[in-house]
């Protein structure tokens, strides 16, 4: 996993989430997220594919809160 606070578009991103643990999902969402404010603050909008990696944690979230309850 990348040390780093962003998660650029160009950067590697896990094909499945499901078999991502808990804590390093919660990371990748804390990167995107950070990619996703630096994208509106310097172009404007975000780049497509970091919308469909923040989407993709969004569905992964919910889907662990489902199994989890």
């Amino acid at each position: 996993m990348t040390e780093k606070l962003h998660l650029t578009p160009d950067d590697d991103f896990p094909d499945d989430l499901s078999k991502v643990e808990d804590r390093e999902l919660q990371v990748l969402d804390s990167q995107v997220q950070r990619q996703l404010d630096y994208e509106y603050v310097a172009d404007g909008e975000p780049n497509p594919e970091t919308e469909f990696r923040h989407y993709d944690l969004d569905e992964e979230f919910s889907e662990r809160d489902k199994r989890d309850a």
